[in-house]
């Protein structure tokens, strides 16, 4: 417990950012993969833990050094014609991503309370979630969400429960599989979305900016450019790694489980959220109602991170718009002295409960959010990487030889990808 404790407080946007990148999209995304491909998938945690830690960084650094968000950053230093299609591609994705969260939470809490209607739970779910992002302290709120996502770590031990052959999970993870076919295809681009999530780009720059204000390096967010030292830049880099571990760790037990419960058995889809929360049957097989316990288990790992995420996501949208507008905003201000702040963060909740209460399977729409995040991320990457190396901005803390590399590498591969899937597609459907 002293452990958590001290992470808990030491670490910040990075652990947030770790912790809220496993959202209920990338869990339902996460499961299917391990469903539908087994073991063959799981070498996607470990490959993309350096992409995903290198992008990050890039995000933070520019955030941390500029004492701006990355549309703050595009309207100061670049063609103010750029500011409205990014914060369309981010507000598109992260509206869609919401209302996939909010109805895979309440299918989730259906599944324990399965005679209380799913639309009464979802809007009582986004009226809970509205009102602790604009009444109480995001510190305060994620400080508490941090223990409820732990119930993620009961993938962890289910792994060890389960008949898991070691040896077959190491060599699937350390040597890639990869199928040209529409359904591999699609996971694959869907992984990327889920890991390498365009919401997180702009949180992290915001949120790191944000504690320039709280340091009180600047008076607001976009007045001002911080002196940060080299030390700030070690403790933002150690605790960005640190999250993006953790991230890709609970990605890989979620794969291991999943395609040793279900792809084992010949299930390959997940239709429902109690099918999902089957998963966690055998971590208490010898209990009695082992059934309900798991679907408990699961519940509350989905609820702890969609309560994480769903504010994390909102606020990347409202962070977005204020820079592009010049408003007022930060989490740590009260509604009003950002309005129009928290009114993006209110439509976008509110928008995204829309979206879910139209009739959708929740547990397919968690994994197209992601595929519509990985396509939108590829014309973002190329943004932040370019912010990345202008020295005019960074001065001297632009991007390094390996920051390059990494950061050309995941954009080349998820560009490719979703020209691939396209075609792949498009050949289908040409062929019916």
């Amino acid at each position: 417990m002293k452990i958590i404790k001290y992470f808990s407080k030491f670490l910040g946007p990075g652990l947030i950012s770790g912790a809220s990148d496993d959202d209920p999209s990338s869990i339902g995304t996460y499961a299917q993969g391990g469903a539908q491909f087994g073991l063959g998938i799981s070498w996607l945690a470990l490959f993309q833990f350096p992409l995903m830690s290198a992008i990050q960084e890039m995000c933070a650094r520019i955030g941390l050094t500029t004492g701006n968000g990355i549309v703050g950053v595009i309207r100061k230093h670049y063609s103010k014609k750029l500011v409205l299609p990014v914060v369309v591609l981010l507000l598109v994705a992260n509206t869609i991503t919401i209302g996939a969260d909010i109805g895979a939470m309440g299918s989730s809490i259906q599944i324990i309370t399965p005679n209380v209607p799913v639309v009464f739970i979802t809007i009582a779910l986004a009226a809970f979630i509205l009102f602790t992002e604009i009444f109480f302290s995001y510190a305060q709120y994620a400080r508490m969400l941090k223990y409820i996502a732990l119930a993620l770590f009961s993938y962890v031990v289910a792994a060890f429960v389960i008949d898991t052959n070691w040896s077959q999970v190491a060599m699937s993870t350390l040597i890639p599989h990869f199928e040209i076919n529409e359904g591999f295809l699609m996971i694959f681009v869907a992984f990327f979305g889920a890991t390498i999530s365009p919401y997180l780009f702009f949180w992290q720059a915001s949120e790191e900016a944000e504690e320039d204000v709280v340091r009180k390096k600047i008076g607001e967010i976009g007045t001002g450019k911080p002196r940060v030292t080299k030390k700030e830049i070690r403790i933002m880099r150690t605790d960005n790694l640190l999250g993006m571990a953790l991230s890709q760790i609970i990605m890989w037990f979620i794969i291991i489980v999943t395609a040793n419960t279900l792809h084992v058995n010949n299930i390959y889809e997940i239709g429902t959220a109690d099918q999902a929360a089957r998963t966690l049957e055998p971590l208490v097989h010898n209990f009695p109602n082992a059934g309900k316990i798991a679907e408990v288990l699961f519940a509350v790992g989905i609820i702890g991170t969609g309560l994480l995420a769903i504010p994390v996501l909102a606020g990347s949208s409202a962070y977005a718009l204020s820079d592009g507008l010049g408003w007022k905003q930060g989490l740590s201000k009260k509604f009003g002295q950002a309005k129009g702040f928290y009114l993006v963060i209110i439509g976008s909740t509110v928008i995204g409960l829309w979206i879910n209460l139209v009739n959708i399977d929740p547990i397919k729409a968690l994994v197209y959010a992601s595929i519509i995040s990985g396509i939108i991320a590829v014309p973002l990457l190329v943004i932040i990487l370019k912010i990345a190396n202008d020295k005019k901005i960074l001065g001297n803390k632009t991007n390094g030889i390996m920051s390059n590399v990494l950061g050309w590498i995941t954009t080349i591969i998820m560009g490719t990808s979703v020209l691939v899937m396209f075609v792949v597609y498009m050949q289908k459907i040409s062929w019916l």
